[in-house]
C-alpha cells in the first residue's frame, strides 16, 4: 500500500463514519497563536477541544502536515523527521473513547491488514490525581488484544497547562518476518507505536490542578510516515516511496560520509522546501530563521567533506514531488532560487568564518563563551564553527 493509497484509506474509513474533513493545510498557524509552526494534529483544533462549536461538526478527520525542531538532533535515525504529517480524527463531544479505540482496531485490521496478534496497546494506570482507565483496559480485553499499564506515558498533554487527558497507544511489532512478538511496548523496542487515542477530559491551570472540560472529546493521531513504514515493510521512514525520490537522488549526487549525514541532507531539503512552499523565506527571526537554520545544516553537511558541493546539483524532480505531495501551488523557480541565494550567504558566512576563527585568540580550544560570542556578534551557529575548527580545536575548555 502507498502512501497516497494509505490516505485515501484513512479518510474513507472515517467518512464512512459520519466525519467531516476539516483542511490540514499549511504548516503556518493563524496569527493569534504564539507559536512559529503547527506542531500537531490537534493544534490547530485546540478551541474545539475546549468547548467551542466547530462548524463542520462533532466528528472530524484531516490530514495534518506539522514541524518540529525539538529533534532535530534525532533526525537520521530511521523514524524521526522535521517535516511530518498526521493522520487525525476527533469527537467533539459526540461518541467516547471506547467506540474510538474500536474503530481504531477495526482500520487497522481490515483497512490495513495488521493481524491482531502483530499489535499491543498501552493504558493509563493512574496517578496521584487521576485513577486508571478502566473503560479502555476493558474495551482492549474485549477485543482480545494485549495490554500494558503505564503512568507517565500514557497522558497526554500539549504543554504545561491546557487540554490533557489519558490516552491509549497502539503498538505493531517490527521483529520482521520469522521474529515472533516478544516483550511489551515499554520492555522491547521492536514494539513501534503508530496511533495514539486521547480521552481529552480535563484541562491542566499552572498551579498544576485538573478541572474537567465541560464536554469531553477524543483526539487520535497516527504519524503518516511512521505508518507507511509499517505497512510496507521497512525499517526506515526513509525507505518508504515518501522518500524516493530524495534518497535516489542525493546519494547519487553526493558521496556522503554515512547513511545518517544522507538522511540528515533529504529530511532537511525536504523539509525545507515545505517551508519555502507555505511562503516563509530565510531570516534571522521568527519562521524565517528555524528555515534558515535547516538549509545551514544540510549545507554544513553537505560540504563537510567537499566544500565544491552545491544544491545547484539538484534536479528538480524531488522538489516537484515534496510540492505535489504536500499540495502547495508555489513555484517551483522560485523555491530553488531563495535555496540557492541562501547558500550564497552561507558561503559568504563560511568565508568570514574562516578569517574569524584563524585570529589568534581562537586558536585553541574554544570555551562556551566562544561559541556565545561567535554566535551574537558574529552570527555563527555552534554546528558551523564545530564544522570549521581543526579537530584539535572541538574540545570545549570549561
Amino acid at each position: 500500500m502507498n502512501t497516497e493509497q494509505t490516505v485515501r484509506t484513512f479518510l474513507d474509513f472515517y467518512r464512512e463514519r459520519g466525519h467531516r474533513p476539516v483542511t490540514g493545510s499549511t504548516l503556518l498557524p493563524p496569527p493569534s497563536d504564539p507559536v512559529l509552526f503547527t506542531t500537531s494534529g490537534m493544534h490547530p483544533l485546540t478551541p474545539y477541544l475546549l468547548g467551542r462549536p466547530h462548524p463542520q461538526g462533532r466528528r472530524l478527520v484531516n490530514v495534518q502536515r506539522c514541524l518540529r525542531t525539538t529533534d532535530l538532533d534525532e533526525v537520521g535515525d530511521p523514524t524521526h523527521l522535521t517535516v511530518f504529517e498526521m493522520l487525525g480524527s476527533w469527537s467533539l463531544g459526540d461518541y467516547g473513547h471506547s467506540q474510538s479505540l474500536r474503530w481504531g482496531y477495526e482500520l487497522l485490521r481490515d483497512g490495513f491488514g495488521i493481524p491482531r496478534e502483530q499489535l499491543y496497546v498501552t493504558v493509563f494506570g493512574g496517578d496521584g490525581q487521576v485513577g486508571p482507565d478502566v473503560e479502555s483496559l476493558r474495551t482492549w480485553q474485549e477485543l482480545g488484544l494485549s495490554v500494558e499499564s503505564t503512568t507517565e506515558d500514557n497522558w497526554w498533554s500539549n504543554g504545561p497547562v491546557g487540554p490533557c487527558g489519558p490516552d491509549s497507544e497502539i503498538f505493531v511489532w517490527t521483529g520482521g518476518e520469522g521474529t515472533p512478538p516478544q516483550g511489551t511496548p515499554t520492555t522491547d523496542s521492536r514494539w513501534v507505536e503508530i496511533w495514539n487515542h486521547v480521552h481529552m477530559r480535563y484541562h491542566r491551570h499552572e498551579d498544576g490542578g485538573l478541572e474537567p472540560l465541560g464536554r469531553s472529546g477524543v483526539d487520535t493521531g497516527m504519524g503518516l510516515e511512521r505508518l507507511v513504514t509499517v505497512l510496507q515493510g521497512h525499517r526506515s521512514v526513509y525507505d518508504t516511496d515518501l522518500f524516493e525520490p530524495w534518497t535516489s537522488t542525493v546519494p547519487g549526487l553526493w558521496d556522503l560520509r554515512d547513511e545518517q549525514s544522507t538522511r540528515l541532507v533529504c529530511d532537511h531539503l525536504r523539509s525545507s522546501v515545505v517551508v519555502l512552499g507555505d511562503g516563509v523565506r530565510p531570516s534571522n527571526t521568527g519562521r524565517g530563521y528555524v528555515l534558515r537554520r535547516l538549509i545551514r545544516r544540510l549545507l554544513t553537511t553537505l560540504r563537510r567533506d567537499d566544500p565544491s558541493r552545491s544544491l545547484s546539483d539538484l534536479p528538480s524532480h524531488p522538489l516537484l514531488h515534496t510540492l505535489d505531495h504536500f499540495r502547495q501551488s508555489r513555484d517551483i523557480d522560485r523555491v530553488r532560487g531563495e535555496l540557492l541565494e541562501e547558500e550564497r550567504k552561507f558561503t559568504r558566512l563560511l568565508e568570514r568564518g574562516r578569517l574569524l576563527l584563524s585570529r589568534p585568540e581562537f586558536r585553541r580550544p574554544l570555551s562556551e563563551e566562544d561559541f556565545g560570542y561567535l554566535h551574537d556578534t558574529h552570527g555563527l551557529p555552534r554546528d558551523l564553527v564545530v564544522g570549521l575548527l581543526e579537530p584539535t580545536r572541538v574540545h570545549v575548555r570549561e
